[in-house]
Protein backbone atom coordinates (compact mmCIF):
# COMPACT_ATOMS: atom_id res chain seq x y z
CA UNK A 1 0.00 0.00 0.00
CA UNK A 2 1.46 3.36 -1.01
CA UNK A 3 1.82 6.14 1.47
CA UNK A 4 -0.18 9.26 0.78
CA UNK A 5 2.36 12.06 0.54
CA UNK A 6 -0.14 14.87 0.21
CA UNK A 7 -1.61 14.39 3.70
CA UNK A 8 -5.23 14.43 2.49
CA UNK A 9 -7.41 11.80 0.98
CA UNK A 10 -10.16 12.30 -1.57
CA UNK A 11 -12.17 9.43 -0.06
CA UNK A 12 -12.55 11.00 3.41
CA UNK A 13 -15.15 13.72 3.89
CA UNK A 14 -13.92 16.93 5.50
CA UNK A 15 -15.19 17.46 9.06
CA UNK A 16 -17.82 20.11 9.70
CA UNK A 17 -16.26 23.17 11.25
CA UNK A 18 -19.13 24.47 13.33
CA UNK A 19 -18.81 26.42 16.58
CA UNK A 20 -19.77 23.23 18.48
CA UNK A 21 -16.89 21.25 16.99
CA UNK A 22 -14.41 24.07 17.54
CA UNK A 23 -15.15 24.28 21.27
CA UNK A 24 -12.10 22.90 23.00
CA UNK A 25 -9.80 23.56 25.86
CA UNK A 26 -9.42 27.23 24.98
CA UNK A 27 -5.70 27.15 24.25
CA UNK A 28 -3.55 25.70 21.50
CA UNK A 29 -2.08 22.24 21.92
CA UNK A 30 1.55 22.59 22.99
CA UNK A 31 4.16 21.31 20.61
CA UNK A 32 6.29 18.31 21.48
CA UNK A 33 9.29 20.60 21.87
CA UNK A 34 7.47 22.78 24.43
CA UNK A 35 6.26 19.76 26.43
CA UNK A 36 9.72 18.19 26.49
CA UNK A 37 11.28 21.48 27.57
CA UNK A 38 8.78 21.84 30.42
CA UNK A 39 9.43 18.28 31.66
CA UNK A 40 13.19 18.42 31.22
CA UNK A 41 15.25 17.71 34.29
CA UNK A 42 18.63 16.10 34.71
CA UNK A 43 18.65 12.30 34.84
CA UNK A 44 21.41 12.33 37.41
CA UNK A 45 21.86 15.24 39.75
CA UNK A 46 25.18 17.01 39.77
CA UNK A 47 25.41 16.61 43.53
CA UNK A 48 25.14 12.88 44.34
CA UNK A 49 24.78 13.44 48.08
CA UNK A 50 21.91 15.83 47.52
CA UNK A 51 20.31 13.34 45.13
CA UNK A 52 20.53 10.59 47.76
CA UNK A 53 18.96 12.87 50.37
CA UNK A 54 16.08 13.75 48.06
CA UNK A 55 15.51 10.09 47.12
CA UNK A 56 15.69 9.01 50.76
CA UNK A 57 13.19 11.68 51.81
CA UNK A 58 10.81 10.67 49.01
CA UNK A 59 11.07 6.99 50.00
CA UNK A 60 10.49 7.86 53.65
CA UNK A 61 7.34 9.83 52.79
CA UNK A 62 6.08 6.95 50.64
CA UNK A 63 6.77 4.36 53.38
CA UNK A 64 4.97 6.52 55.95
CA UNK A 65 1.98 6.83 53.63
CA UNK A 66 1.96 3.04 53.17
CA UNK A 67 2.28 2.41 56.90
CA UNK A 68 -0.63 4.73 57.72
CA UNK A 69 -2.73 3.26 54.92
CA UNK A 70 -2.05 -0.32 56.05
CA UNK A 71 -2.72 0.58 59.65
CA UNK A 72 -6.08 2.15 58.73
CA UNK A 73 -7.11 -0.76 56.50
CA UNK A 74 -6.76 0.86 53.07
CA UNK A 75 -6.83 -2.08 50.65
CA UNK A 76 -4.15 -0.87 48.21
CA UNK A 77 -1.52 -0.54 50.95
CA UNK A 78 -2.09 -4.04 52.38
CA UNK A 79 0.04 -7.05 51.61
CA UNK A 80 -1.64 -9.73 49.49
CA UNK A 81 -2.37 -11.94 52.51
CA UNK A 82 -4.65 -9.21 53.97
CA UNK A 83 -6.50 -8.18 50.80
CA UNK A 84 -9.99 -9.15 49.76
CA UNK A 85 -13.54 -9.20 51.01
CA UNK A 86 -13.14 -12.50 52.87
CA UNK A 87 -10.09 -11.32 54.80
CA UNK A 88 -11.89 -8.08 55.70
CA UNK A 89 -14.85 -10.11 56.96
CA UNK A 90 -12.51 -12.30 59.04
CA UNK A 91 -10.79 -9.27 60.55
CA UNK A 92 -14.11 -7.65 61.40
CA UNK A 93 -15.49 -10.87 62.87
CA UNK A 94 -12.41 -11.51 65.02
CA UNK A 95 -12.33 -7.88 66.16
CA UNK A 96 -16.00 -8.00 67.18
CA UNK A 97 -15.46 -10.87 69.61
CA UNK A 98 -13.34 -11.30 72.71
CA UNK A 99 -10.89 -14.18 72.31
CA UNK A 100 -9.03 -16.06 75.00
CA UNK A 101 -5.87 -15.74 72.91
CA UNK A 102 -5.88 -11.96 73.29
CA UNK A 103 -4.83 -12.38 76.90
CA UNK A 104 -2.00 -14.81 76.12
CA UNK A 105 0.83 -12.29 76.24
CA UNK A 106 -0.11 -10.72 79.60
CA UNK A 107 -0.76 -14.14 81.15
CA UNK A 108 2.56 -15.48 79.87
CA UNK A 109 4.36 -12.53 81.45
CA UNK A 110 2.67 -13.29 84.79
CA UNK A 111 3.54 -16.99 84.47
CA UNK A 112 7.19 -16.19 83.73
CA UNK A 113 7.35 -13.94 86.79
CA UNK A 114 5.73 -16.60 88.97
CA UNK A 115 8.05 -19.32 87.68
CA UNK A 116 11.07 -17.44 89.05
CA UNK A 117 9.99 -18.08 92.66
CA UNK A 118 12.03 -20.88 94.24
CA UNK A 119 9.07 -22.69 95.84
CA UNK A 120 8.27 -25.88 93.89
CA UNK A 121 4.54 -25.54 94.64
CA UNK A 122 4.36 -22.16 92.87
CA UNK A 123 6.37 -23.53 89.93
CA UNK A 124 3.99 -26.50 89.62
CA UNK A 125 0.93 -24.25 89.78
CA UNK A 126 2.34 -21.94 87.08
CA UNK A 127 3.11 -24.87 84.77
CA UNK A 128 -0.39 -26.30 85.23
CA UNK A 129 -1.93 -22.85 84.65
CA UNK A 130 0.19 -22.39 81.52
CA UNK A 131 -0.90 -25.70 79.98
CA UNK A 132 -4.50 -25.14 81.00
CA UNK A 133 -4.52 -21.69 79.43
CA UNK A 134 -2.91 -23.00 76.22
CA UNK A 135 -5.55 -25.74 76.01
CA UNK A 136 -8.41 -23.26 76.49
CA UNK A 137 -6.90 -20.91 73.88
CA UNK A 138 -6.51 -23.78 71.37
CA UNK A 139 -10.14 -24.85 71.88
CA UNK A 140 -11.30 -21.24 71.47
CA UNK A 141 -9.35 -20.88 68.22
CA UNK A 142 -10.68 -24.23 66.95
CA UNK A 143 -14.28 -23.09 67.44
CA UNK A 144 -13.47 -19.67 65.99
CA UNK A 145 -12.11 -21.35 62.85
CA UNK A 146 -15.23 -23.48 62.46
CA UNK A 147 -17.49 -20.48 62.98
CA UNK A 148 -15.54 -18.34 60.50
CA UNK A 149 -15.60 -21.05 57.83
CA UNK A 150 -19.35 -21.51 58.29
CA UNK A 151 -20.10 -17.78 58.10
CA UNK A 152 -17.86 -17.29 55.06
CA UNK A 153 -19.68 -20.17 53.36
CA UNK A 154 -23.01 -18.50 54.05
CA UNK A 155 -21.86 -15.10 52.82
CA UNK A 156 -19.60 -15.94 49.85
CA UNK A 157 -20.59 -19.51 48.99
CA UNK A 158 -18.99 -22.71 50.28
CA UNK A 159 -17.03 -23.32 47.08
CA UNK A 160 -15.55 -19.79 47.10
CA UNK A 161 -14.10 -19.85 50.63
CA UNK A 162 -10.35 -19.24 50.39
CA UNK A 163 -7.88 -21.64 51.93
CA UNK A 164 -6.13 -20.60 55.12
CA UNK A 165 -9.03 -18.63 56.57
CA UNK A 166 -8.95 -20.53 59.86
CA UNK A 167 -5.24 -19.89 60.27
CA UNK A 168 -5.68 -16.19 59.43
CA UNK A 169 -8.48 -15.86 62.00
CA UNK A 170 -6.50 -17.78 64.63
CA UNK A 171 -3.38 -15.66 64.24
CA UNK A 172 -5.40 -12.46 64.50
CA UNK A 173 -7.29 -13.76 67.54
CA UNK A 174 -4.01 -14.51 69.35
CA UNK A 175 -2.81 -10.90 69.12
CA UNK A 176 -3.57 -8.19 71.61
CA UNK A 177 -6.29 -6.00 70.17
CA UNK A 178 -4.09 -2.88 70.39
CA UNK A 179 -1.27 -4.59 68.45
CA UNK A 180 -3.32 -5.88 65.50
CA UNK A 181 -2.55 -4.65 62.01
CA UNK A 182 -4.57 -3.44 60.25
CA UNK A 183 -6.14 -1.78 63.27
CA UNK A 184 -9.56 -3.08 64.30
CA UNK A 185 -12.35 -1.41 62.34
CA UNK A 186 -15.15 -2.99 64.40
CA UNK A 187 -16.05 -2.40 68.03
CA UNK A 188 -16.56 -5.38 70.31
CA UNK A 189 -20.01 -6.84 69.79
CA UNK A 190 -20.47 -4.97 66.49
CA UNK A 191 -20.72 -8.09 64.31
CA UNK A 192 -20.18 -7.80 60.54
CA UNK A 193 -23.15 -8.56 58.32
Amino acid sequence: MAKNTQGTSNDEPSPDLTPDTLAGKGRPTPTRKEVEAARKRPLVTNDRAEGRKVAKAAMQIEREKQRIGYSNGVEKYMPLRDRGAQKRFIRDYVDARTSVGEFMLPILVVIIILSVFPQPEIALITIVLLWLFLLVAAVDIFFLGRSIRKRLGEKFGVSKVESGVRWYAGVRAMQLRQMRLPKPQQKRGDWPS
